[in-house]
């Protein structure tokens, strides 16, 4: 885009694409350290996005630490403080760890959750601006130097900053900008995700978080604000995502009947809206730093919704994002080392639970380890609480199968299940382990390939709307 004099100029410490969970993460901090920040999002607050909204402990820790909590949990969510996961026929159930004295969890709808966050960023003295659409970014050489953005009235405005921050969702304008569009590392989901809220009963039990897995299918009943239920399904992918009229409504209905727990627990209820969807899934991570740049959120790394990290991790890293840079703001050399760390931080950390959620969203029937995992924990409350400790981030997927334990439960499912099949779920447990471990010390060893480092374009890019898709 060529200036011209109807082009409005500002500047900014940092300017900040997406006023949603990691946007708004940024700024709070941000704002609160005294910065200058302005956030741009094309929707007007409160509004929805498609998302499954499951807030771990960790997570809600996240909203403690930004002072959203007591908003958020005004919007009547209730208190999840039991989980349950039943697979085989074996139902499990467990506290959830505490994280920063926080031992629940809670399903907030986007709505309510995404305006507290506004409001939070505002009140740390943030200038959040709605309905304004970023068009482009502004170079200076090979630095990102600003973006320039439709406001609501349709004016032209160039914001100058510091740093740039996309925190527009998977289909993120800013990555793109950039040329980190492109994954580099990419892994598609074997499952498809349909979703509706159901109005509760009064006798239902909206203090338990609920997993089933049923053949190749599985199910959630998360009780969410306003007296709902959320009911997820994520059956096996099908090609093409099973689109076209009617196809989200018969997918969904036709996984509920071959969970038939699932369908119990909605007994009574009565569903309220339509069923979303989201399929064609791929969890990724992208080149998520560079000269000015920085994408935290989905913008930058995506986990499939079947472990719920999405809304924790845009939180974390967009906290942590910003109190890696807020020092150093004037010093570009500075900023741009601290934004390298920053990213190599988040590779290192998240590449176990990305394993971990690449295998649960595969789409199949459950291998025998997982059912003799399950027949175990019944009677094993420490690895119930390691199950949950995983979802929550306290504990490590590495510490549910150490050699000793899986030793033991291959020998347990040796007696009661068929030897061919264990054997075979070993061998590939072997496989599949070995094949984490070269993805880590390569593709996730914590700096990011030199092929997929962007080179900047100039050619000014249209946004098609920020999207995101958190669980």
């Amino acid at each position: 885009m060529v200036d011209s004099p109807a082009t409005a100029v500002e500047r900014a410490d940092v300017v900040v694409v997406g006023a949603r969970c990691a946007g708004s993460a940024t700024a709070a901090t941000l704002a609160g350290a005294g910065r200058d920040v302005v956030v741009l999002d094309a929707a007007a607050f409160p509004s929805d996005t498609l998302s499954t909204h499951l807030l771990w402990p960790a997570g809600l820790a996240e909203l403690q630490r930004l002072d959203a909590l007591a908003a958020v949990e005004a919007l009547g969510a209730p208190r999840l403080t039991t989980a349950f996961a039943q697979g085989a026929g074996y139902g499990v159930g467990s506290a959830f760890p505490a994280v920063d004295g926080i031992d629940y969890a809670m399903c907030v709808r986007r709505t309510g959750l995404d305006a507290a966050l506004v409001r939070t960023a505002v009140a740390a003295g943030a200038d959040v601006r709605p309905r304004c659409r970023v068009t482009s970014v502004v170079w200076d050489g090979n630095r990102c130097a600003g973006v320039r953005y439709l406001d609501s009235a349709g004016r032209v405005v160039e914001i100058r900053a510091a740093l740039v921050v996309g925190a527009d969702g998977r289909r993120s304008t800013i990555a793109r900008a950039v040329g980190a569009e492109q994954p580099f590392l990419t892994v598609p989901s074997g499952r498809d995700c349909y979703f509706a809220y159901w109005r509760d009963t009064a006798d239902a039990a909206r203090h338990i978080a609920a997993q089933w897995r049923e053949g190749a299918d599985l199910g959630t009943a998360f009780p969410c604000d306003d007296g709902l239920v959320l009911s997820l399904v994520q059956p096996p992918a099908v090609a093409g995502g099973a689109r076209g009229p009617g196809a989200a409504e018969r997918r969904y209905a036709e996984a509920l009947a071959r969970i038939p727990d699932l369908t119990e627990r909605l007994r009574g209820c009565a569903r309220v809206g339509r069923v979303r969807s989201a399929t064609g899934i791929s969890s990724y991570f992208r080149r998520s730093a560079g000269s000015g740049w920085a994408l935290p959120g989905d913008s930058g790394h995506f986990k499939d919704p079947v472990t719920a990290q999405g809304i924790r991790d845009a939180l974390h890293y967009g906290r942590t994002l910003a109190e890696s840079v807020v020092e150093v703001l004037d010093d570009p050399r500075a900023l741009d080392a601290a934004l390298t760390e920053w990213e190599r931080r988040r590779i290192t950390e998240c590449r176990e639970i990305f394993h971990w959620t690449n295998r649960l969203a595969r789409g199949e029937a459950m291998r025998p380890l997982e059912i003799e995992l399950y027949r175990t924990a019944v009677d094993d409350p420490e690895l119930a609480e390691i199950t949950t400790g995983i979802f929550s981030r306290t504990r490590r997927p590495a510490e549910l199968y150490t050699p000793a334990r899986a030793l033991r439960l291959a020998g347990s499912a040796l007696r009661h299940q068929s030897t061919p099949a264990v054997l075979a779920d070993l061998a590939r447990e072997l496989r599949d382990a070995t094949g984490e471990w070269r993805t880590t010390r390569t593709t996730l060893r914590g700096t990011v390939p030199r092929s997929a480092a962007p080179f900047p374009p100039r050619a000014t890019l249209t946004t098609a709307g920020p999207g995101e898709h958190h669980a």
